[in-house]
């Protein structure tokens, strides 16, 4: 099979897999296996063997490596959800390097625990 017949087969199939839910186990023990398996299926895309870095070959056919996808991931959150978000310029007005950090709003836990009792 040719190299666009295979990376076609690869995201239509292991990236898919790959993908669902990335933003909550992709920081975990089992993402260094899942891209284990990412290189495998890689090395055969590319029929690349040996143990060099396979870093040129990802941008060649622009595939995001797996912890480059769990950033990507997290960042389209923060992204599609910034209303959530408080940023330092809204907090302290003076301009400094940081005014554009991210934080998420405080939480009082008997503060949401009583707009549940009022919502039910």
């Amino acid at each position: 099979m040719s190299c666009g017949t295979l990376s076609m087969v690869y995201y239509a199939y292991f990236h898919s897999i790959m993908n669902t839910g990335l933003i909550f186990w992709g920081d975990s023990s089992h993402s260094a296996k899942m891209f284990k398996i990412q290189k495998n299926i890689f090395g055969i895309i590319t029929r690349f063997r040996g143990r060099d870095s396979h870093r040129d070959f990802f941008q060649n056919l622009k595939i995001l490596p797996l912890q480059s996808q769990h950033v990507l991931s997290l960042l389209l959150v923060v992204v599609k959800n910034k209303n959530k978000f408080k940023f330092s310029s809204d907090i302290c007005h003076i301009n400094t390097r940081q005014k554009c950090n991210c934080h998420q709003h405080s939480s009082n836990l008997a503060l949401y625990q009583n707009e549940s009792v009022q919502v039910a």
